[in-house]
């Protein structure tokens, strides 16, 4: 195993101490150029046979993270200004990213326990287990210095380097040539890539099951978790020209439309192709029902018009900021798309034939959205996202705890995008301050937050 420097850096504790970091730290120094948006969108008509490959399942040889981290490749103690990447990747990962201690997390006690209420010998080598906390590659395909126990390493994320591993380095590589580097510079690509293990796929999935054993609540988003894993690269001018705009937006925009095409994939497999007497209850709405008894949550929003008090109520997270994104993006907002995510909340309750034909409905309002997206995000774009989605907040159209937490990443990133980061603090530092315990938060407090933040937007 490839040693590496204890730290706490990654220790970020509370949601509230995480996106501190990022506030603080990250997004404030990057570039945030707004940029094309022209292709990006048609993620959410895109069958999966148009995506490359995942890592996972690339069929190339995983040589292993020890073949990066030679000093003269990806393991410089500094970043050098001599190259066109930075070559200290490994360090930066070894040290500071969450994905290097991926595997070691399984070693955990709690980790044990979970293992133990699924009926498992040990975390660390269950297949479940293993298949996002390690780049678990079947034995065939792992090269002589490939080590499960590294975690999320190199080619968990860049694919096996089997043909690319002698190639890439070379002055007349072409960036653009297929030899099994995956393209983590397309941003449909890489949201793929990030939610296979953060939301799940029909293969690999946190089901009700492993969260009743214990497993945390899955809770992510593009941009703000990339940017605290924390990047290992620059987005300086030479990285612009191989890879690209990198927009941060235009990444935040393809990250939600592709967690809402993901997530109605993973309805159609577990509730209509197999279906069960009781649906897969990972993909409801956890506070829907987690909460205590006595605490009188149930107050209608415009979200789940329709639905009644009781009825379970699915993850409204992946789908809830397409109305914003339309919204922000066309200047109107989208009343077709609202009625399809309403219908989808009330289907839950009726056939697998009901609830087939609003999951159809919503695909096509997908779709309908990509066609009329401009092809180019500008800064007004941004302005008007970020407004709808302050006003929605102010309004209570956010009281669930995985839309607020969702609403306050995506209002960090956008201040940010339109340079009102510095003068937002003190409403931001308050409305992260609801947020700061899941267990305690309060959705009138959520909502008076954002009401002040809308005040000086």
């Amino acid at each position: 195993m490839i040693n590496s420097v204890p730290t706490t850096e990654n220790d970020y504790g509370t949601f509230r101490s995480w996106i501190k970091k990022v506030r603080s730290r990250t997004l404030s120094r990057r570039h945030c150029r707004l940029g094309v948006l022209a292709g990006l969108l048609c993620l959410v008509s895109g069958a999966v046979s148009g995506y490359p490959a995942l890592p996972e399942s690339d069929g190339q040889e995983h040589l292993g993270v020890a073949t990066c981290a030679s000093s003269v490749c990806h393991g410089s103690a500094l970043e050098r200004e001599s190259t066109s990447v930075l070559q200290n990747e490994f360090v930066t990962w070894s040290r500071y990213d969450r994905h290097r201690n991926a595997y070691n997390t399984l070693l955990n006690q709690d980790s044990q326990r979970i293992a133990r209420n699924l009926g498992l010998e040990n975390a660390h080598e269950a297949k479940i287990c293993l298949d996002c906390h390690a780049d678990n590659v079947s034995a065939e395909m792992q090269g002589e210095r490939f080590d499960i126990t590294d975690g999320v390493g190199c080619e968990s994320c860049h694919g096996g380097s089997e043909q690319w591993i002698a190639s890439h380095i070379l002055p007349a590589t072409d960036q653009e040539e297929p030899v099994g580097l995956y393209p983590t510079a397309s941003p449909e690509a890489v949201a793929r890539l990030c939610l296979s293990c953060h939301l799940g796929t029909e293969d690999k999935f946190t089901t009700h099951r492993i969260m009743g054993a214990g497993h945390p609540r899955l809770s992510f988003e593009l941009v703000t978790f990339m940017e605290l894993m924390p990047p290992h690269w620059a987005r300086d001018d030479d990285y612009q020209t191989r890879k690209g705009d990198s927009n941060l937006v235009n990444l935040w925009v393809v990250g939600q439309l592709m967690a809402a095409q993901e997530m109605l994939e993973l309805m159609e497999h577990h509730w209509v192709s197999n279906p069960q007497l009781v649906p897969e209850v990972a993909l409801f709405d956890c506070h829907a029902c987690h909460h205590a008894m006595s605490e009188q949550r149930w107050k209608p929003f415009e979200l789940i018009a329709g639905v009644e008090p009781g009825a379970l109520r699915v993850n409204l997270a992946p789908f809830a900021f397409v109305l914003p994104i339309y919204e922000g993006l066309i200047g109107e907002p989208n009343a077709q798309m609202l009625d399809s995510i309403r219908a989808l909340n009330r289907a839950t309750s009726g056939s697998t034939a009901t609830f087939q034909s609003a999951l159809n409905a919503l695909k096509v309002g997908l779709n309908q959205a990509r066609d009329r997206a401009p092809s180019k995000i500008t800064m007004e774009h941004s302005h008007g996202m970020l407004r709808a989605i302050a006003r929605n907040a102010a309004e209570g159209d956010y009281r669930d705890y995985a839309l607020a937490e969702q609403a306050a990443m995506a209002m960090n990133l956008m201040l940010e995008s339109t340079g009102r980061w510095q003068s937002t603090r003190p409403e931001m530092d308050a409305l992260f301050e609801v947020l700061a315990s899941e267990d305690h938060y309060l959705p009138e407090a959520f909502a008076a937050a954002a009401a002040e933040l809308s005040k000086v937007l």
